[in-house]
């Protein structure tokens, strides 16, 4: 992931309502692009993997 950039997932639609993620290196922020105003959650680069690592697993249960 590009450091300092907000990117979108790549499953979000074309409508602009997704959920953004930046890499700051010492964090990882999450925003809501529908509600920029409501600010960002920030995680731990650790927490994030864990995160992301616990999506991954639950996507290939049957």
């Amino acid at each position: 992931m590009e450091r300092n950039v907000w990117r979108t997932s790549s499953r979000s639609g074309s409508n602009g309502q997704c959920v953004e993620v930046r890499d700051r290196g010492t964090a990882i922020d999450v925003s809501d692009s529908k509600a920029p105003a409501a600010g960002t959650l920030s995680f731990t680069p650790a927490a994030w993997g864990t995160f992301v690592s616990g999506i991954r697993t639950a996507g290939t249960r049957p």
